[in-house]
């Protein structure tokens, strides 16, 4: 009887050590995966599509606060008399971009809709700021 007993046991031993073996390399095989990174593992940006020529085709990276508007300090400056001084931002919440119009004169247009709170943003987007154009994708 105790036989049996340990024939059993060895084999649950054998049963579990191949299913730790199956799980350590399908973890594996996500972290070695190889090639270019994923769609998704790329970070978001705003790319100017229309407005002033000098701004045309500028991406901007969503990693960090971005600050629209005339001031100097900002991080993406607009020359546009419809653009207010401190137009808008975008902050990262949870890995997120939310917009947010700072009171602007004008008011900030996502999607054909102006925004009057904080809004996510999501790939494909396109934000509206005067005369400027922006839309959401990846670097």
């Amino acid at each position: 009887m105790i036989d049996v007993a340990l024939l059993f046991g060895r084999i649950v031993f054998i049963a579990l050590m191949y299913l730790f073996l199956f799980a350590a390399v399908r973890a594996g095989l996500g972290l070695v995966k190889g090639g270019a990174p994923a769609k998704g593992d790329k970070p978001m940006a705003l790319l100017v599509t229309a407005g002033p020529a000098e701004l045309r085709g500028v991406k901007v990276p969503l990693t960090g606060r971005v600050r629209i508007g005339r001031a100097p300090d900002l991080e993406l400056v607009i020359a546009d008399d419809f653009v207010s001084t401190h137009h808008a931002e975008i902050v990262s919440e949870s890995g997120k971009p939310v917009l947010t119009d700072l009171g602007s004169t004008n008011g900030t247009v996502l999607n054909g809709r102006a925004v009057d709170r904080p809004t996510r943003l999501g790939e494909g987007d396109e934000i509206v700021l005067g005369t400027v154009h922006l839309k959401v994708g990846r670097l």
